[in-house]
């Protein structure tokens, strides 16, 4: 009986860890797929996307409460939110603004 129980908490336990890391997988995977364009040669679409993928890891860790963001958490709400928008704004300015010399 007591074994159940503490098989059945493990289970809990590890399936609030994937949950709880979802929305660092969503981000992850933008950033994967920032990644795949850059290898493609269309670098200026990857830094676009790479920048909206900050942008969007800074708005789930506003909205989110803490106990839900999972690894997006580095220290406080206000600096996480602060920095991952002006990294992310900073980004999508240069992808937008720098002259592509004949790439896409």
């Amino acid at each position: 009986m007591a074994e159940n129980r503490i098989e059945s908490i493990r289970r809990a336990r590890r399936l609030h860890g994937v949950i709880a890391n979802i929305p660092f997988y969503v981000v992850l995977a933008l950033i994967a797929i920032a990644g795949v364009l850059i290898l493609l040669d269309r670098w200026r679409r990857g830094a676009f996307v790479f920048g909206s993928a900050i942008l969007v890891a800074a708005t789930i860790r506003a909205v989110l409460p803490t106990s839900r963001v999972g690894l997006l958490q580095v220290r406080g709400r206000a600096f996480d939110v602060a920095s991952m928008a002006a990294l992310g704004a900073s980004v999508l300015w240069l992808a937008t603004s720098i002259d592509s010399l004949g790439t896409a």
